[in-house]
């Protein structure tokens, strides 16, 4: 009974490890597709107003390679938006959401994927390139 026991708890912390670190890194290129801005709120920069945006993804050589699709809502003007979206990629989507801010760095939950991408987690940051470009730099495990 003791052996049982102890193969069916190496059995169980087995399962519940996790692959090593993946690194994918992606470019969301907004020069030929801007983010559609909708004002919610009041006029201008304001609580409420809405980001949407269907762009394409790029890799780092510049070739296209998938979409990147989502919605933003301005939480604080002039600094972020709550913001969620999808990359579609052969194989699979991930699924994305979290602050986006106007300026430098973001860091954003990977929340979940399809595909090849089933069951991923971990963090997207995201850069604007201030060229109509962002680089996503995602690290990940399944």
């Amino acid at each position: 009974m003791k052996k049982f026991l102890i193969y069916a708890m190496l059995m169980l912390l087995a399962g519940c490890s996790r692959q090593a670190t993946q690194t994918l890194v992606t470019i969301a290129d907004a020069r030929s597709s801007p983010a559609e801005f909708i004002d919610g709120g009041a006029p201008g920069d304001s609580p409420g107003d809405i980001l949407v945006f269907d762009q394409p993804l790029l890799n780092t050589d510049m070739q296209e390679i998938g979409n990147n699709s989502g919605s933003c809502i301005r939480t604080r003007p002039g600094h972020s938006f709550q913001c969620q979206w999808t990359l579609s990629l052969e194989g699979g989507t991930i699924q994305v959401a979290g602050r986006e801010l106007d300026q430098g760095t973001s860091a954003i939950a990977i929340t979940g994927g399809t595909g090849l991408y089933a069951g991923i987690r971990g963090e997207m940051s995201s850069t604007n390139n201030n060229n109509g470009t962002f680089t996503q730099n995602l690290l990940y495990w399944k």
